[in-house]
């Protein structure tokens, strides 16, 4: 009874079926509790490392601090393999994955909000992309946002051909190490790569605790950003969405902000921008400095 509380009213069982990619989803998810029979500690490792390159190089630092806010520059072949590296994630090519960022942020918990709890948790989870208008590269409703991206050669090709680098890498993880590296390289690692990105989405608007009062449910949650390498201080990202900084404190671990110091470090980002708190100010209702951009060296 008490769980169909919870799905009532929930838009996905509302909306028809996009049977192509919840036929995906399905084999992907079969795919990981099989990887679960093959475990080997080699696998695993290799899992996780994929993990990090899709979730963290690709998803966290490529698509969504530097394509889809700027939050720093790079060289172009840094934002290419960046790019690749978040094909790995099964998240779609960076004119959808943008797109559909950016939208959500002009219109976060509102009309248009392609994933808001306030249609459902599940909807805001994953019902979104299995259910109801199909997204992609293409549609009209989506290119608006994307000007830059549409401009560029390379991510318009990658955004069509955004499934070739992993069905590429599986074919060399089946050759090299078997089905224990297809099964825990591909098929397990993606589906925690999108059950973390998914959380973003609806547990950090659902749960958790508020630094900035932004006017919509974004929040900040501990444990979804253990789980996306940084993401999950969501309250302090849809504050000030161009900071590549999200863990404003030294106890808000941003893994994927580390990574984005590293780049800076070895002069591969410049024109850093960040958003940090006032001197002495590290609870929950600190005041921020204004955002700010840090050159190289």
């Amino acid at each position: 009874m008490r769980l169909t509380r919870v799905f009532s009213g929930d838009k996905t069982f509302t909306q028809p079926v996009v049977w192509v990619t919840t036929l995906t989803m399905v084999a992907f998810h079969i795919g990981a509790v099989a990887a679960l029979f093959l475990f080997s500690w080699k696998a695993f490792l290799l899992a996780m490392v994929l993990w990090w390159v899709a979730g963290s190089l690709g998803i966290g630092i490529g698509y969504h601090r530097l394509l889809t806010h700027r939050g720093f520059k790079t060289p172009k072949w840094v934002e290419y393999v960046l790019t690749v590296c978040g094909t790995l994630a099964l998240e779609g090519g960076p004119i959808f994955w943008v797109a559909t960022h950016r939208l959500h942020h002009q219109n976060t918990d509102q009309e248009g909000d392609p994933h808001s709890p306030r249609d459902g948790g599940l909807w805001a989870h994953m019902g979104w992309i299995m259910t109801g208008q199909t997204m992609n590269n293409g549609d009209g409703d989506l290119l608006p946002y994307v000007p830059d991206l549409r401009k560029d050669k390379f991510h318009v090709w990658i955004s069509r051909w955004h499934w070739i680098p992993i069905t590429l890498l599986g074919a060399v993880l089946l050759v090299v190490g078997g089905w224990p590296f297809l099964l825990w390289g591909i098929f397990f690692r993606t589906v925690i790569g999108l059950h973390s990105t998914w959380l973003v989405n609806s547990a950090t608007h659902m749960w958790g605790t508020r630094r900035f009062p932004t006017g919509d449910t974004s929040r900040n949650s501990f444990w979804v950003a253990l789980l996306t390498f940084g993401e999950g201080w969501h309250n302090n990202h849809h504050a000030h969405p161009q900071a590549s900084r999200h863990g404003l404190t030294w106890y808000e671990i941003d893994v994927n902000w580390y990574g984005i110091s590293a780049l800076r470090a070895l002069s591969l980002a410049w024109d850093v921008k960040v958003q940090e708190l006032s001197r002495g100010e590290n609870d929950a209702t600190a005041v921020p400095l204004n955002l700010r951009s840090q050159s190289q060296g």
